[in-house]
């Protein structure tokens, strides 16, 4: 399955949950690691396990098994590895502190890098 139907049906699995301040990052060419970043807010620790818990059943329907899924116990931040796709569930306090967008908008990977104090390059 193509890494644009992974990110589609992970989309609809958050929205049937009534995911809160859904964005889709694409991260091509800035990330090794992965193609899209899904970050969403869950109103509660219980809202968050929820969406993870239905992101990871309805891609394995679909024949995607997660490669993992971390943050579970907890329900703070959850992170689904769809390997093309990373999907990060968080309360939005968590969402807040950590603010992905802001540093996945910054630039590449290496130009983050740069802007460090006391990097090596």
């Amino acid at each position: 399955m193509k890494e644009e139907e992974i990110k589609n049906l992970a989309v609809t699995a958050l929205e049937d949950m009534k995911a809160v301040n859904l964005v889709v990052l694409d991260v091509r060419g800035k990330s090794s690691v992965t193609d899209f970043m899904i970050i969403v807010s869950g109103t509660s620790d219980r809202h968050v396990k929820a969406m993870a818990n239905n992101v990871a059943v309805e891609l394995k329907k679909a024949g995607v098994k997660p490669l993992g899924v971390e943050g579970d116990k907890v329900g703070e931040w959850v992170l689904v590895d769809l390997a093309d796709v990373i999907v990060h569930i968080m309360l939005p306090d968590v969402r807040d502190f950590y603010q992905l967008e802001k540093l996945w908008e910054a630039g590449s990977i290496d130009e983050i890098a740069e802007l460090r104090p006391n990097s090596q390059s």
